[in-house]
């Protein structure tokens, strides 16, 4: 059966569209998405929230930022652009100067998203590592620990999203939008049963569902080590004595040595933490897995973000589960109507 797309703005309904593409990321914040319609017959304005509906499944939530109307002996055509609730949090400023210590990701989204339109601050899914607190060093120059606090800098020139995320990383997780509207601070699903498939095999095509796939690995901004280094507050920057060694984290696949260092001053993120990340952003870069497959759902499932996929593809010797971080639903003329999906491995937490 063909998919079945409803867009409304406002109180209006569309359903017939030139072409269409909307986006959803788990790791990229404010999806975007394009509509192109013909012969509208509806007055948009911009600054519209609109929402998409997939097979009676909601799966936008955004709002008009953009509208191209045009004419021509022929017709009128429209193109309509904007982006999910996302967008709003990443270009709001914060306005004030505050400190606030030892507050939760809760505390810290409520007092931040209180004046941001459209944004519901009770639908918002929070992930256990909200309830940690502190975090423990050891001084380089004695054997005992010392509790540290977290806190958190809220100033001007800074954006909602860039707070809000930034912290949530020293509880780590992420900061980000499902399809439907709702914000999580989670983490990306690491195991399961696979939700889809995409099938290619060479010999027993019958069952096949990609169209086209496409496989790169990149090696060149990948390391075998990642240090990070911390000065600790107060200490003559010039003195490499005065440094600590505070955190390391290496690939066993990797096949030379290759070492990155890292000169760090953030002190949201405990030095283990940040090296971890900068490894696993490292990772992620490292393999670009995309696929293209008919329709927007399978099995009467439209395709998700933070779902898992098992990918059989016997061109590029692949047989296993990954994580879909990124989905794409369009619709083209040339093309009709398709998905793509892209791919990472499982467990990996870029920053």
């Amino acid at each position: 059966m063909p998919d079945n797309i409803e867009l409304i703005i406002g109180s209006k309904q569309i359903i017939d569209f030139i072409s269409y593409s909307v986006e959803s990321d788990i790791f990229t914040a404010a999806d975007y998405f394009r509509f192109e319609i013909y012969n509208p017959e509806i007055n948009i304005t911009a600054g519209q929230q609109c929402k998409l509906s997939v097979n009676g499944n909601l799966e936008l939530v955004g709002i008009v930022e953009r509208i191209q109307h045009s004419w021509n002996k022929n017709g009128q055509k429209m193109i309509i652009e904007g982006r999910d609730l996302m967008g709003l949090i990443v270009d709001s400023y914060v306005e004030v100067f505050e400190t606030k210590e030892d507050i939760s990701l809760k505390e810290l989204a409520e007092l931040l998203l209180v004046d941001v339109p459209f944004i519901s601050r009770k639908n918002i899914i929070y992930g256990k590592g909200d309830k940690i607190g502190t975090r423990t060093l050891v001084e380089d120059n004695s054997k005992d620990f010392f509790a540290k606090h977290t806190f958190v800098q809220i100033k001007p020139g800074h954006t909602v999203f860039e707070i809000l995320n930034d912290y949530a990383k020293t509880r780590g997780l992420i900061f980000f939008n499902m399809p439907d509207g709702t914000f999580v601070f989670g983490e990306p699903i690491t195991s399961g049963k696979a939700a889809y498939s995409m099938i290619c095999r060479k010999t027993d095509s019958i069952n096949n569902n990609a169209m086209e796939g496409e496989n790169i690995t990149d090696i060149s901004r990948k390391y075998k080590k990642v240090t990070v280094l911390m000065q600790r507050q107060g200490t003559d920057p010039f003195s490499t004595s005065d440094i600590n060694v505070s955190g390391i984290s290496e690939d066993p696949d990797f096949p030379f040595a290759k070492p990155f260092i890292q000169v760090s001053d953030n002190d949201g993120l405990t030095p283990e933490r940040e090296a971890k990340l900068i490894m696993e952003q490292q990772r992620f870069e490292a393999l670009k897995l995309q696929y293209k497959t008919n329709g927007h759902s399978q099995r009467g499932n439209n395709y998700q973000v933070n779902t898992i996929c098992h990918v059989e593809d016997e061109i590029f010797n692949i047989n296993k589960d990954f994580l879909v971080y990124s989905r794409t639903f369009e619709m083209n003329k040339n093309d009709g109507v398709f998905t793509k999906l892209k791919l990472s491995e499982l467990g990996i937490l870029p920053l």
